[in-house]
């Protein structure tokens, strides 16, 4: 398995713009550790690429992120890959569909292992990378009633921004 640095050094020329945001983004002064690991490792699994991955999480828990932390990520990670597909198809349709239920099964969003405004700022990266307004949206917004900032949901979408990108890059081979 590559390390996290052994696979920013594997990106080609034509991503070298990532090679140095990862570095940048990955020490966001607006979120904690634990939010930055918990961002970058859900945007991480939402990317799909299993190298880029398995390098987040060993990364992860090299910097002591606790293991709750970890599970709500690829909590995150998961969920949002349903409810994305649902409720952006569901706000395409439009009105006729508002009013119908998702029925969805969702309890982990409202009781996540570690802390739930850090869940949701996770889950509004996933939401991000998937394309889903209602669901960027909806967690902007818990994450600002949650008491976090404006930088703090930037920060976390510029996480997911390169993570996704990084994904991305390693595919161009």
């Amino acid at each position: 398995m590559q390390t996290l640095e052994e696979l920013r050094e594997s990106l080609p020329d034509a991503a070298r713009d990532l090679k140095i945001g990862l570095q940048t983004v990955l020490g966001a002064e607006s979120l904690t550790p634990a939010q930055r690991w918990g961002v970058a490792l859900a945007s991480a699994c939402a990317a799909r690429n299993p190298a880029l991955r398995d390098a987040m999480l060993a990364e992860a828990r090299a910097s002591g992120t606790d293991e709750a932390v970890i599970d709500d990520a690829r909590a995150a990670a998961a969920l949002m890959g349903m409810n994305n597909v649902f409720y952006r198809a569901k706000h395409m349709l439009g009105e006729a569909y508002a009013s119908k239920p998702a029925r969805l099964r969702m309890q982990r969003i409202a009781k996540p292992a570690g802390s739930k405004v850090d869940f949701e700022l996770m889950s509004l990266a996933v939401s991000a990378i998937n394309g889903c307004e209602v669901c960027v949206e909806a967690h902007e917004k818990t994450v600002r009633e949650g008491g976090l900032g404006e930088d703090a949901v930037i920060d976390a979408l510029r996480i997911a921004a390169v993570v996704h990108g990084v994904a991305c890059a390693l595919e161009l081979g």
